[in-house]
């Protein structure tokens, strides 16, 4: 399997730790992956299209994280970001996994990722590996 990982360096004190906890478990998995980097979220979804139009990848892992602040610019980032990668996977029949933490403060994204609420970075690559096996499964049929 050859997943690519997007991460966006903004926030990087929370995605830096997606990062860590991806590539432990990808190399747990023995899968072959390559990471690129994006300055934010917003800038995640041309990327995985360039990606997915390469053909290189069976799944796409898209990680990052949206703190709300005083502003709207929140919702337009998290809906754009989130509607962009889906349109990539329909439009490119390839996996674009949505790992980008949608949360009111740090605190809530660090206990998505290394606290309460799970490993959501981990929860990333396994998802991208379920859909890999499920499409080759279909495929096969």
């Amino acid at each position: 399997m050859n997943i690519a990982i997007i991460i966006s360096r903004f926030n990087k004190k929370i995605t830096s730790l997606m990062e860590e906890n991806s590539v432990i478990r990808a190399n747990e998995l023995n899968i072959n992956y390559k990471i690129y980097y994006v300055p934010g979220a917003i800038e995640i979804p041309i990327i995985a299209k360039k990606l997915a139009l390469k053909d290189n990848f069976d799944a796409i892992v898209t990680l990052g994280a949206v703190i709300r602040g005083e502003t709207t610019h929140y919702d337009y980032v998290c809906n754009n970001v989130s509607i962009g990668c889906q349109k990539v996977s329909l439009k490119h029949q390839i996996p674009v996994i949505f790992g980008v933490l949608t949360c009111e403060n740090e605190a809530q994204a660090l206990d998505r990722i290394i606290g309460k609420k799970g490993n959501k970075p981990k929860e990333m690559i396994d998802t991208a590996v379920e859909m890999i096996e499920l499409i080759r499964r279909i495929d096969a049929e």
